[in-house]
């Protein structure tokens, strides 16, 4: 059976199914981060209680610390270890490797790398992220890729690309469990015709989804946007797209506008521990004077249980006097605030009214109500 069913477009956009071991995921979906086995401040019971129906566990972080041996043994795999029954992608552990360590060498064996918590040498290599993929037991594979930071030569793009392709071929000869799914990784940085001839060889390869990454790593939003314009409509449509770790709310409508299906991003719950509320009209930071005394929820417009019980004033205060309830409060809301996007998303597109839609977001997003 196919991993992914189209079932409507509009214009570009595009809603279906990605189906997968431990559930179907409807698309367009965001996917809130799990990196350490753990949406941070959300039990498992609170991100079901918002509609979350996929989320992501990371790689490097894992095998670091608890070690994917532990996990295996103690939980079968990451569902019963964190008691998530719904599916999981997890990602390889290329980005992290290259954003958050310090490099040893780069060969075409692997990466050397040096542990962020006590220096330690480790070497990742395909075969290695994908053993430890494999022990976790996530529904969604990601090959292991090199993740070149942006603005780079075009030399050092085809270079990195060649090196991912590479590397993804060693994945897919790599025995994963029967119900993974493994999915390849599209490189080439802002070139459009290394990405593209990057996604026609991971094409011939035939994995069951294709993902774009390095993306989000130093260009412009108005580059990014640029190549997906160009790019999104040249992906094969019979399969699930991936746009991976982008990004902000109207980042994320865009990318469905140009047919992508799942997102991720730390920014939600990374800005909620620093006070923003992302709400219909805007951010909205809680830390401001002016709500002191404001006794309105923190987005009218929105259903989740934070905004029908708290007002801005208690959760300003929570958050001055450093409360954890606050951080955990604002992550609840801006996780529901992405689900709730996306699924409106794909309502509109089986209305084949995404555009409407669309317009319709931007319009009152982009109104910034709250910064006057």
């Amino acid at each position: 059976m196919s991993s992914f069913t189209l079932q409507a477009t509009s214009g570009k956009a595009r809603a279906g199914i990605v189906h997968t071991a431990h559930g179907d995921v409807p698309t367009p979906i965001f996917m809130p981060v799990g990196t350490r086995a753990s949406v941070k401040t959300m039990t498992q019971e609170s991100l079901a209680e918002i509609g979350a129906k996929i989320i992501l566990g990371n790689t490097y972080h894992l095998y670091l610390r608890p070690g994917h041996e532990l996990i295996e043994r103690v939980g079968g795999g990451l569902h019963g270890f964190m008691n998530w029954p719904h599916p999981i992608l997890t990602d390889s552990g290329g980005f992290q490797v290259f954003s958050l360590s310090s490099i040893n060498k780069l060969t075409e064996e692997g990466v050397v790398f040096s542990s962020h918590l006590d220096g330690s040498k480790h070497l990742i290599t395909p075969e290695k992220s994908m053993e430890i993929q494999r022990a976790l037991g996530s529904d969604i594979v990601m090959v292991f890729d090199e993740c070149p930071a942006l603005p780079a030569t075009r030399e050092r793009l085809r270079e990195s690309m060649e090196l991912t392709l590479r590397w993804a071929q060693r994945c897919k000869d790599y025995s994963l469990r029967d119900t993974q799914l493994l999915f390849g990784i599209v490189q080439g940085g802002l070139q459009k015709d290394l990405r593209v001839e990057c996604m026609e060889r991971l094409e011939e390869m035939d994995f069951p989804g294709l993902a774009l990454g390095g993306l989000s790593v130093g260009e412009k939003s108005d580059e990014m946007r640029e190549l997906l314009e160009n790019i999104v409509p040249v992906m094969p449509a019979h399969k699930p797209r991936y746009l991976m770790g982008v990004g902000k709310p109207l980042d994320v409508l865009h990318g469905i506008k140009q047919g992508l299906d799942m997102f991720d991003c730390v920014l939600p719950t990374r800005n909620a521990r620093n006070g923003q509320f992302l709400t219909h009209k805007g951010p909205l930071n809680i830390k401001k004077e002016r709500f002191k005394e404001d006794l309105l929820p923190p987005d009218p417009d929105c259903s989740c249980s934070v905004c029908k019980n708290y007002s801005r004033a208690y959760l300003r205060h929570l958050f001055t006097v450093g409360e954890y309830l606050a951080g955990q409060l604002i992550t609840y809301h801006n996780l529901h605030f992405y689900l709730r996007m996306t699924t409106r998303a794909r309502e509109a597109i089986l209305a084949d009214q995404f555009d409407e839609f669309y317009h319709s977001f931007y319009k009152d997003y982009t109104s910034n109500e709250w910064l006057s």
